[in-house]
């Protein structure tokens, strides 16, 4: 259904370099690429979400033993597993709620309603005295992290100019990584110093408070206005993101795609079982790949192969750290010269190889070959090449992909997935590792990568500097 148009097909009908194919006949609209300095510092905002979801996701794995110590669960393995889950079922839940809170309230709000429960669970984290008020403070933060990413991927998409919308979508992962190194090396001193990890909790509330301030001078989303029917105010947001001379052929791209004859809301089934299934599909198992490939099983267990060839566990940590950003910086610079569809078939093929790598090393059982040296190398890549396209990709390319009035609660189902895997790889890595050899089960991640590179071949189309309207027109569902 959704390949029934490639753009190749309608290379004649749309002239990518052209914009004025797209517009109103004999008008005199300016056609070179807008500044891309006035929409910079409104998606720089937007990524601080994407930094707090980093940031929560690591900030229990350094203090987590003196947590459980000092709320009186030290050695219990469930309640510390329950502090972790805790915050990924409240993500979860987030998540199914994003596509409704920013169709119904907006961009702008959504992101500031996905701020207050991240500053309100990380004060009760900080302050707590008992593991009840632990998981309760998790549970508000993963609310709050849930709601957040989806949203920031709607945004950035719907506010960038399309000849920078890959470099700006790649920040939001490098967002995500400086996160993570910043809850790592915050977390550094929490075993030496008492008290210190109430300290990594409360901090978190200032780049959440940030958010929510910032958020007020930023320009809401001129594509949700004009789905509300406001458009002065889409036309007021578009000068403010592309500056005066590019607001009218923005405009005539929304006007000349608008379908009147469709209703405002979108129904569950529509997604699910009508005519949009098959990009909400393609989307999930994008989602869906990108966990099962194995990315939080190596990075769950980095620190432990790294120790094993004699690295402390806070350089293994930085090594890591210091890869996921490097492939993530890598992808900002090829996105839009390269495309997401290239970098998509590169990042899986090299986890492929990369897992390949760790298969070897965990089938060695000679000391003396280097095995463990080859294993810390297999992490490192697929970590670099997970990065690199697998990691950055999919929350670009799928508001790319979704029509308008379905983008953002398609979204919600697609990040709710991405949840649901996470959630289970997670809970079931550490029981198929005791009860399969390593080498089986990093054998089942390259798979994975593999049926990653096929899937992307096949359905996944290019998106490198088309506009939102061109990329909706050229995979527009027929009756």
């Amino acid at each position: 259904m959704y390949k029934r148009f490639s753009f190749k097909y309608n290379s004649s009908l749309i002239d990518m370099e052209d914009n004025s194919g797209l517009l109103q006949g004999g008008k005199d609209f300016e056609v070179s690429n807008p500044s891309w300095r006035l929409s910079l510092p409104h998606v720089l905002v937007a990524t601080i979400t994407s930094f707090l979801f980093g940031y929560h996701l690591g900030v229990v794995n350094e203090p987590m033993e003196v947590i459980s110590a000092d709320l009186g669960f030290n050695g219990n393995t469930l309640a510390e597993g329950l502090v972790v889950s805790t915050c990924l079922g409240g993500a979860l839940v987030g998540s199914l709620l994003s596509g409704w809170v920013a169709d119904g309230v907006g961009r702008r709000m959504a992101f500031q309603l996905s701020a207050l429960p991240m500053i309100a669970g990380a004060a009760m984290s900080a302050m707590t005295k008992t593991l009840a008020g632990m998981l309760l403070g998790r549970l508000f933060v993963g609310i709050g992290m849930g709601l957040g990413p989806p949203v920031a991927s709607l945004y950035v998409t719907e506010v960038s100019p399309a000849f920078v919308r890959g470099t700006y979508g790649s920040f939001i992962q490098i967002a995500t990584c400086l996160g993570l190194m910043a809850a790592l090396l915050i977390g550094i001193p929490a075993k030496e110093t008492v008290g210190w990890w109430r300290v990594c909790f409360g901090v978190s509330t200032i780049p959440a408070a940030l958010l929510a301030l910032a958020m007020v001078f930023c320009a809401e989303s001129p594509h949700w206005l004009y789905k509300q029917g406001r458009t002065e105010e889409a036309e007021t947001e578009f000068e403010k993101l592309l500056g005066g001379s590019h607001v009218k052929s923005a405009l005539a791209e929304l006007s000349k795609f608008d379908r009147g004859d469709e209703p405002d809301s979108v129904k569950l089934s529509e997604l699910l079982f009508g005519r949009h299934f098959q990009v909400v599909f393609i989307g999930s198992t994008l989602f869906a790949l990108q966990q099962l490939s194995g990315i939080n099983a190596i990075f769950y267990f980095s620190s432990t192969v790294f120790k094993s060839s004699g690295v402390p566990s806070n350089l293994a940590n930085v090594c890591v750290g210091i890869s996921n950003l490097a492939g993530s910086i890598i992808a900002m610079l090829l996105m839009d010269r390269l495309g997401r569809k290239l970098l998509l078939l590169w990042s899986f093929s090299g986890m492929a190889v990369a897992m390949a790598l760790q298969v070897v090393a965990a089938g060695s059982h000679s000391p003396d070959s280097g095995a463990v040296y080859l294993s810390v190398g297999g992490t490192l890549m697929f970590v670099l090449m997970f990065a690199l396209g697998a990691g950055p990709v999919p929350g670009l390319l799928l508001p790319e992909i979704f029509p308008s009035r379905i983008r953002a609660k398609a979204m919600a189902i697609c990040m709710s997935v991405h949840w649901v895997i996470n959630f289970f790889v997670g809970l079931l890595f550490l029981h198929l590792l005791e009860k399969m050899r390593p080498q089986f089960l990093y054998s089942g991640f390259a798979t994975f990568c593999l049926i990653a590179v096929a899937f992307v071949k096949r359905n996944v189309v290019e998106t490198k500097g088309k506009s939102l309207q061109e990329i909706e027109i050229a995979l527009l569902p027929q009756e």
